[in-house]
């Protein structure tokens, strides 16, 4: 990654990063995209079962495969300070991480997903198909998490292209299952939303190999000889994984836990009710894609000029990436406005499900100025490997503001189901707002830091 002088410059290296990581972004997220809405061309049974499994599924792979994201900013450190012959150890050290973590999601589902799926009082369908669901997305867990490994590593080095290739490439293998498994066409069978988790871990296994084979062939990857060299279990390496891991992944976790937390409450509702909601939360995670890819980026570059001790460039490329977020944002949030029958119609045909959701799309409009500004000012703090206090402002944010806001005004009020998204329209708003104070506080700790020094 070349060293740029004018903001002119600037724009466009970040471009190139940002562009292809938002391309991967929302092809990743096609992937549950594709699994909401054909599983809801069904019947809504199985879109309200998909949505249970997702928001039971989704916090836990976001939060455990955050750890592994630690990696990125690491490696974009040792790459900024020509440390290069360090990286290889670090991708296995995550490796093994992958595993681990993976075992563990394994084991402790097969223990507790029949109870927390009895508890929730759904209707017996819906329960099945969420657990089925659930069931077959676990045989693409390891392959998964081994790839979040792997994308660490290829954009840590600037080369986001080749995981949006990847990406690309695997979103017609999802498809293609989703037909398949989901609707039994050409003589499979018909599974309905179980299908959906089916398809999914296809895909992952596919992902995974194509980003392997890619490491071990292709320029400049092949040259840090990854696999070449064994090397043993390091609890050092380990520790300083973790150490930036642990709370990037609390941090994921209590945003992505609260969104799943509030679908677990809509089970008091009825089905018409959890899929319109699903439907809306969904279409609005999707245009989330815009500032969270805008993150991922900046946490790369930011990386690489922290790395390199050039301060000021780092900061110039943290408030042109929220001043980007900011403006992407308010036209996500004017599409919504302007086209919610159509978004609406995406998901389904069922008159009842097509009026709420419309209703629901309202509330996700508030969503995209908070994130517009969070999201961008987690990857910069990411990038200056600044985690801690962030994982303890999501805490606070998301669940001691947002959750208790969201079940007193859907308990105690008329607004019912609607309260729980003003809940976290308000936990999202608070993150923000303390996200930009610790920002600004880090960046002033490291500009007298650098004074004192020269």
């Amino acid at each position: 990654m070349k060293k740029t002088v004018t903001k002119r410059e600037k724009i466009i290296q970040l471009s190139s990063i940002l562009f292809p990581i938002l391309i991967t972004q929302l092809g990743l997220y096609s992937m549950n995209f594709f699994d909401t809405t054909m599983s809801g061309k069904v019947h809504p049974t199985d879109l309200a079962g998909v949505a249970i499994g997702s928001s039971l599924w989704v916090p836990v792979y976001t939060g455990l495969s955050g750890i592994l994201l630690s990696i990125t900013p690491i490696i974009a450190h040792l790459v900024g300070a020509n440390k290069n012959k360090e990286v290889p150890n670090i991708i296995i050290q995550g490796l093994y991480l992958s595993v681990i973590l993976s075992i563990i999601i394994i084991i402790v589902g097969y223990f507790s997903l029949d109870p927390i799926l009895t508890n929730m009082g759904l209707e017996q369908e819906v329960r099945h198909i969420a657990k089925g669901y659930l069931i077959a997305l676990s045989f693409g867990i390891l392959p998964l998490f081994i790839y979040a490994v792997l994308r660490c590593f290829i954009d840590a080095l600037g080369f986001t292209r080749v995981t949006m290739f990847i990406t690309l490439t695997s979103l017609p293998i999802n498809f293609v299952f989703n037909y398949l498994f989901i609707f039994g066409k050409f003589g499979f069978p018909k599974l309905g939303g179980i299908g959906a988790g089916v398809a999914s871990a296809i895909t992952y296994w596919c992902i995974t190999v194509i980003a392997l084979v890619i490491i071990m062939k292709q320029s400049p990857f092949k040259e840090y000889y990854v696999f070449k060299t064994f090397y043993k279990a390091s609890f050092k390496a380990w520790n300083e994984i973790l150490k930036i891991g642990v709370p990037i992944g609390l941090s994921i976790f209590f945003e992505t836990s609260i969104f799943a937390a509030v679908t677990l409450l809509m089970s008091q509702y009825n089905t018409i009710t959890i899929a319109s909601h699903q439907a809306a939360i969904n279409f609005a995670s999707f245009l989330y894609m815009l500032p969270l890819s805008i993150s991922m980026a900046l946490t790369i570059i930011v990386g690489h000029e922290i790395g390199a001790k050039r301060l000021k460039d780092a900061k110039q490329y943290s408030y042109i990436g929220i001043g980007l977020a900011i403006f992407l944002s308010a036209l996500s949030a004017a599409c919504i406005y302007f086209f919610r029958p159509e978004v609406a119609s995406i998901y389904t045909s069922d008159a009842a499900v097509l009026k709420l959701t419309q209703d629901f799309l309202i509330y996700a409009i508030f969503f995209q100025l908070s994130d517009a500004i969070a999201a961008p000012i987690q990857g910069v703090l990411r990038g200056y490997k600044d985690v801690n206090i962030t994982f303890i402002m999501a805490l606070v944010s998301y669940w001691v503001i947002g959750l208790p806001v969201g079940y007193l005004l859907a308990t105690y009020t008329t607004l019912d189901a609607f309260g729980f998204w003003i809940g976290l329209i308000s936990g999202l708003a608070a993150g923000a707002i303390g996200l930009s104070i610790r920002l600004h506080i880090i960046q002033r700790k490291n500009e007298i830091a650098l004074i004192q020094k020269s």
